[in-house]
């Protein structure tokens, strides 16, 4: 799972609604971050958070820089901060769901897809990640399967088409992404893309 290519739009979209000095210095920061320095971006960002701690795309940008240095369950408080100040929002629970699926909490990365589609039924990246979290789920239950049984030729169908289709998503994302700084969320295969 790498992040996705929806940063630019989602921070756009914010810095859009926001005032000139606001978007301007929330872009300095991002491009501090997409130049890949994670350490010098979180401070400022948190710099920026301690006069202005409601600013939404600082929270989400603070979220993501925070998951890219692998600190996991601030990224997750931080985004989920967001679903409840905007539950209105999908990219926040999109985000709390591939970080939850990074750490292999697969139920609880459910139910944050399922209320980013409830918050947006139109929101097709959920959809393709839920999807992709079932196909690991499924993967999951396979492996099961042949540790229980090895000469289960089924499953072993089964598991080797979930594994090749997972593995052809993955390289489609990788394909796709930006050229930014390389994020490293959810570096396991077959997971929900995070919202960017």
């Amino acid at each position: 799972m790498v992040l996705s290519r929806f940063l630019a739009a989602i921070l756009a979209g914010f810095l859009l609604a926001s005032g000139p000095v606001l978007a301007d210095d929330v872009q300095k920061i991002d491009q501090q971050y997409r130049t890949g320095d994670l350490t010098g971006a979180l401070e400022r960002v948190e710099l920026y958070l301690a006069k202005n701690p409601k600013e939404a795309q600082a929270r989400f940008l603070r979220g993501l820089i925070l998951a890219d240095l692998d600190r996991i369950d601030e990224a997750i408080e931080v985004m989920s901060g967001l679903t409840e100040d905007y539950p209105e929002l999908p990219e926040p629970y999109n985000n709390v769901a591939v970080l939850h699926a990074s750490q292999g909490r697969y139920q609880a990365a459910t139910h944050a897809l399922e209320a980013a589609i409830r918050a947006h039924p139109n929101y097709a990246t959920a959809h393709e990640n839920l999807g992709d979290l079932h196909a690991k789920l499924a993967s999951i239950a396979y492996e099961k399967a042949l540790a229980l049984d090895s000469k289960n030729t089924t499953a072993q169908t089964k598991l080797s088409l979930i594994r090749k289709l997972l593995e052809q998503a993955a390289g489609q994302r990788a394909a796709a992404k930006p050229p930014t700084a390389a994020p490293k969320a959810v570096p396991e295969s077959g997971q929900p893309a995070p919202a960017r």
